[in-house]
């Protein structure tokens, strides 16, 4: 028996808990597909809606599995920044499947940055990039007792050092892999705790791996800088299966960037109407993709919200992440989607350096001319492997990741402190959700700035 999990507990960050709005895991159940399609008996532990990872050792002992794969949903943006919280439960299962006699190797951007850890941690093998993708092959070696060392995408530990095993080959057909194993988990307990939260139940998929963009904030751990698509039609078709064994009534589409391009959309638009599996949908792009032929070929699939990386309403700090959008770009984009029926999401994203009052109040102009449907703020996370990590890793303390998604907490030395920060994401989601503008509450965050900048040399010089 070979036991595949996750170790994203719902119930350990209290923002997730309190949005309600779980989503299976995507590259665990793809892992469990591609290993049951070779014929392996697999069973997943799902930590979802596990109030900790303590519920692991219950199944280990159920189970008795000799192979555990922790294999975590690289699809999900919340993998990347590997909260305290998730990273301790990552450990506490590794430690206990090792414990059980089990052969133990693990897939997530946070092995993959500190392999050390899991390693000591009782872990035989960390898996680099698409863990799902690799996982016969470690599975293959551990059953035939052949070395890991000629496994291609593993880190080790040799005689007390790290030892990398050659790239894994990058998988370009992905028409070829099975649909993830969707019947591996409670679907009814993902239903019941979205319609009771929201009235309806989402669902996840992924059209494609990757992006080519070179935001230089971006962390590119598990596809790295490429763009690989799944073919309209196969996508189509995953959707009319959901819509038989699953029946979401809505899907997020997880991909970094859903469709690149207008003939690709048009064509999944084509194919969704063709098979019947239209299913309102929400999913990612840019700005700059957004076009008139997209928008009206996204509405006909059944797009209801479409999320822009906008992160600033200053070009000039748009320019510093290497973006390659424009401001003007992202009120075209607003405006379109909005034509077509579609709402818009913007991602916004606080302190990237060297931001300033004024490149706020531009953020904030921008979102009372444009008024997207809804926003979501962040602060600026330094990822290892990033541009911007380098840039501000001699400024990094002990301390390089949130507790939990809604820390909010400035990890360099920015032009504000965490407090301030939280006041503007609040001040900015006021302007947004209420549809009011509280010009009491931005004079006193101008007040403050005025306050720190006038008691910083640092401030003083960026406002020179």
């Amino acid at each position: 028996m070979i036991l595949v999990a996750h170790s994203f507990c719902l119930r350990r960050d209290r923002k997730q808990f309190e949005r309600s709005k779980p989503y299976a895991p995507l590259a665990t159940l793809l892992a469990a597909a591609i290993l049951r399609e070779r014929g392996h008996p697999v069973a997943l532990f799902d930590a979802t809606f596990e109030p900790c990872a303590d519920g692991f050792g219950s199944r280990i002992a159920a189970l008795d599995p000799k192979i555990v794969l922790l294999v975590e949903d690289n699809f999900n943006y919340l993998t990347k920044m590997c909260t305290e919280d998730r990273r301790a439960d990552a450990l506490h299962i590794v430690a206990a499947a090792r414990k059980s006699g089990a052969r133990v190797a693990v897939n997530g951007p946070d092995a993959s940055d500190n392999p050390r850890l899991y390693l000591d941690a009782g872990a035989d093998a960390v898996m680099t990039g698409e863990g799902e993708l690799g996982a016969a092959a470690i599975v293959d070696a551990f059953q035939s007792g052949a070395p890991l060392g000629a496994v291609p995408g593993l880190i080790l530990i040799e005689a007390g050092e790290l030892r990398y095993t050659p790239p894994r080959r990058q998988e370009q057909a992905l028409d070829a892999l099975p649909f993830p194993a969707w019947d591996l988990v409670d679907v009814a307990a993902y239903r019941e705790t979205w319609t009771r939260a929201h009235g309806h139940f989402s669902w996840n998929m992924a059209a494609s791996r990757g992006c080519p963009y070179s935001c230089n904030w971006c962390a590119k751990p598990t596809f790295g800088r490429r763009y690989t698509q799944r073919s309209p039609s196969s996508i189509a078709e995953e959707m009319a299966q959901l819509k038989r064994e699953v029946a979401p009534d809505h899907i997020w589409f997880a991909d970094d960037i859903f469709g690149m391009t207008g003939d690709w959309i048009a064509a999944f638009a084509e194919e969704v109407l063709r098979r019947d599996a239209r299913i309102p949908f929400m999913m990612q792009s840019r700005a700059n993709l957004i076009t008139e032929p997209v928008a009206e070929a996204l509405a006909a699939a059944g797009a209801e919200e479409v999320w822009l990386g906008v992160e600033s309403g200053s070009q000039r700090i748009l320019d510093a992440m290497d973006k390659g959008t424009s401001v003007e770009s992202v009120r075209v984009a607003t405006r379109t989607l909005r034509r077509h029926g579609i709402r818009s999401g913007w991602f916004l994203q606080l302190g990237y350096p060297p931001e300033d009052w004024e490149d706020i109040l531009l953020t904030r102009d921008l979102l009372r001319d444009e008024r997207p449907d809804e926003i979501g703020v962040s602060v600026s996370y330094p990822l290892p492997g990033t541009v911007f990590h380098d840039r501000v890793v001699a400024e990094l303390g002990a301390r390089r990741n949130w507790r939990d998604t809604d820390e909010l907490a400035m990890l360099f030395q920015g032009t504000f402190d965490t407090a301030f920060y939280r006041l503007v994401r609040d001040a900015l989601h006021a302007d947004v959700d209420t549809g009011m503008v509280d010009e009491l509450r931005w004079h006193d965050l101008a007040r403050r700035a005025d306050a720190h900048r006038s008691s910083s040399p640092a401030g003083m010089e960026l406002r020179a």
